[in-house]
């Protein structure tokens, strides 16, 4: 029997509401302008203490307003309301193909988070508390769920994969879309509703027939277990329709100053070569490049001996040897910032250059293959060390619970 379902009470935009991801942008204000632009962006619902008006409340004290924006959203006819139903999802424009993905509900009973924990849907990823709190108490208030989790299908055996197949077919004979958007990138979100009936069935088995990795939410799928969700709102994709871009950091303020840090990681056994002016992201696997106070280093972290695979990723290292050996810094602490891949390391530098961060750390990206063999494997990857790219938008599809 598949874990993957039309979604029992679906509301489809009829335009405007589409909204990246409330946790892809490095700065509470960026959130704040999109709202004021568009007031029926779904970040004014979920993310209602950076809507204009706040005053400084905090999450919590605007969950109110939450409720009403959303509210109000309906009564305006920003969305409307299909039933259920199961979305067809694509992704075109830019520089690469068409993405394909279906929004659908997925059993919350088939999370597995360790490698002795049974369930289909494997999540890879440490969270942020106080993140997930934020989003349980956000669905309990507004009784919708408006971020999907999306979920890479991995399929074991070689060769394209069936659901994308399936999937781009289904958009082609579809016809026009019912709802579409377009992004900060230029890209262009379509969506298509599919009453339940045979063809709807057939690609929620092909989307449900195996293992579903999360590529994007493990926050919003820990959140659907807390808050005793039966199933929870997804977007299942393919292999082919994404790729995994660099996930970065900016520190600030440092403990120490950045000639000291350098002189640290080198006690600690990292190879460090200064680069000239600001560096880009690394190339590939094994460097990370450092920027403090108008000067850049390749830095080769030194693996630990007899460790995982895991555990001597790039982001693995910087936690231990960057983070926490020589800054004193748990992953969690408010002067790490984690910056994914729309931003790019000019940007970092420039955060640096202007006082606003104090050194930027970059990363290169974790392969798709690395990150599937990890999580087929069951092992759990550093938090925020993939930044899939294209993502699911949030507010073309939203869930009533």
């Amino acid at each position: 029997m598949t874990v993957v379902h039309p979604v029992p009470h679906a509301w489809l935009t009829t335009g405007g509401t589409g909204a990246r991801n409330y946790d892809e942008f490095a700065s509470d204000g960026e959130i704040t302008a999109i709202i004021e632009e568009n007031p029926y962006s779904a970040l004014a619902v979920e993310m209602p203490h950076c809507a204009p008006g706040a005053h400084g409340r905090d999450f919590h004290a605007c969950l109110p307003d939450a409720v009403a924006r959303l509210d109000q959203a309906k009564h305006a006819g920003a969305y409307r309301d299909v039933g259920a139903a199961a979305v067809l999802y694509r992704i075109s424009g830019g520089e690469r193909s068409a993405s394909y993905g279906l929004f659908c509900a997925v059993d919350t009973d088939q999370i597995s988070a360790s490698a002795d924990e049974p369930g289909a849907v494997i999540r890879n990823e440490d969270v942020f508390p106080h993140k997930v709190r934020e989003r349980v108490a956000l669905a309990e208030a507004t009784g919708h769920l408006l971020s999907p989790v999306l979920l890479l299908k991995a399929d074991r055996g070689a060769g394209p994969s069936r659901l994308h197949a399936a999937l781009a077919a289904a958009c082609d004979a579809a016809g026009a879309p019912a709802a579409v958007d377009v992004d900060h990138a230029g890209r262009t979100h379509a969506v298509w509703p599919l009453p339940p009936g045979p063809d709807t069935d057939r690609l929620c088995a092909l989307a449900g027939d195996g293992e579903l990795v999360v590529a994007d939410g493990n926050h919003r799928s820990l959140a659907a277990q807390l808050g005793r969700l039966d199933r929870f709102l997804a977007v299942v994709t393919t292999p082919e329709s994404v790729t995994i871009d660099g996930y970065h950091r900016l520190v600030g303020p440092l403990p120490i100053s950045p000639a000291e840090l350098v002189n640290r990681l080198v006690a600690g056994g990292a190879q460090v070569t200064p680069l000239p002016g600001r560096p880009g992201p690394p190339a590939a696997r094994g460097t990370v490049h450092l920027y403090a106070a108008g000067r850049g280093w390749a830095v080769r972290l030194p693996a630990t001996p007899g460790a995982s695979d895991v555990d001597n990723l790039d982001h693995a290292l910087v936690e231990r040897l960057v983070l926490a050996t020589p800054l004193g810094l748990d992953p969690g602490d408010k002067r790490v910032t984690y910056v994914g891949g729309d931003y790019p390391a000019s940007w970092l530098c420039g955060e640096v250059d202007a006082g606003r961060a104090d050194l930027a750390i970059l990363i290169a990206p974790v392969t798709v293959e690395d990150f599937l063999a990890v999580n087929l494997a069951r092992h759990k990857l550093p938090r925020k060390s993939t930044w899939f790219t294209p993502k699911a938008r949030a507010g073309l599809v939203i869930a009533q619970r």
